[in-house]
């Protein structure tokens, strides 16, 4: 079976501008091998923003085989892997902590069912003037994405990892699993979606609007949109999580989600030191908190 989207090798190598993407033979995943500041010493992170894998029940051996090459592993797993709290604690032994909740749809349901009042009504008046559609081909939208991007990127002061690149984007766009939905306003996109399509679950990837997007309402009419979209092909719909938890724009963006649907799966922060000697070497050197993993890496 071909793997698609944040499971794909071509996901990992969009991400190549924040480590080198090393496959974990046992599970297929794939994580970023990094360099530690001021050290010859490497350690690595899943994927952004979740690790995703074919064979979960094997994941525990990638680490064993790893072995002390690598100072430490963290990442946050597919909050639908398939596995327990229990396979994750046995896998990460240093640490297992509820980081995000994701807002999720169950596709077996009634969307009508599980939106709110306030959604129904913005939808049928963003319907007014936003047509939606799919992008028949992703790669020749790039140059318009990187614009709206660029709008959210300036909005939300997005750095690292999470702003992405062009050439992150360029990647992603041809990754299989992919599908771009647009809105339009008079003939002008002014908003799309990425998401991945993986098996039984669609994955929200990145939101993006003009001003006029913004204006209109059409994160309402694009995410209707999306979710009859995937309507009968995916088992579940992941609209992701929150960063952040006390400014306004956190607080909107929860009621936004939660509009769609109430139901949440937790996705989890892991950890696990692979080499104890040069970690202990490490957080000692830079007098670390404890409460960051990994520690060593606090402020960088």
């Amino acid at each position: 079976m071909q793997e698609l989207g944040y499971a794909c090798s071509a996901y990992a190598e969009s991400l190549g501008e924040f480590g080198t993407p090393r496959k974990l033979v046992e599970s297929g995943g794939w994580i970023l091998e990094r360099a530690i500041p001021d050290s010859a010493l490497r350690d690595a992170i899943g994927c952004y923003p979740i690790f995703s894998c074919s064979d979960w029940s094997r994941l525990h051996l990638d680490f064993d085989s790893i072995g002390d090459e690598l100072v430490s592993v963290s990442m946050v797993p597919d909050p639908f892997g398939n596995y327990d709290i229990a396979y994750l604690r046995e896998s990460f032994r240093d640490l297992v902590i509820p980081f995000k909740q994701h807002y999720v749809v169950d596709m077996e349901r009634s969307l009508d069912d599980m939106m709110s009042r306030h959604h129904k009504l913005a939808v049928r008046k963003a319907q007014r003037k936003i047509q939606t559609e799919v992008c028949p081909e992703p790669l020749e939208f790039l140059d318009e994405w990187i614009a709206l991007h660029q709008n959210l990127v300036l909005k939300h002061s997005i750095t690292g990892i999470r702003g992405f690149s062009r050439r992150a984007f360029e990647q992603q766009l041809k990754t299989p699993g992919i599908v771009v939905l647009l809105a339009k306003h008079n003939g002008e996109t002014v908003g799309a979606q990425l998401w991945f399509q993986q098996q039984k679950v669609a994955f929200g990837h990145v939101l993006a609007f003009s001003d006029i997007g913004y204006k209109l309402g059409a994160s309402y009419a694009l995410y209707w949109f999306a979710l009859n979209y995937f309507s009968g092909k995916v088992r579940w719909c992941d609209l992701g999580g929150v960063a952040g938890h006390s400014d306004s724009t956190s607080r909107g963006l929860h009621q936004f989600k939660e509009g769609w649907s109430a139901e949440k799966r937790t996705a989890y922060f892991c950890g696990r030191i692979l080499n104890a000697t040069r970690y202990k070497e490490l957080v000692a050197k830079k007098n670390s908190p404890a409460d960051f993993f990994p520690a060593y890496r606090q402020g960088f």
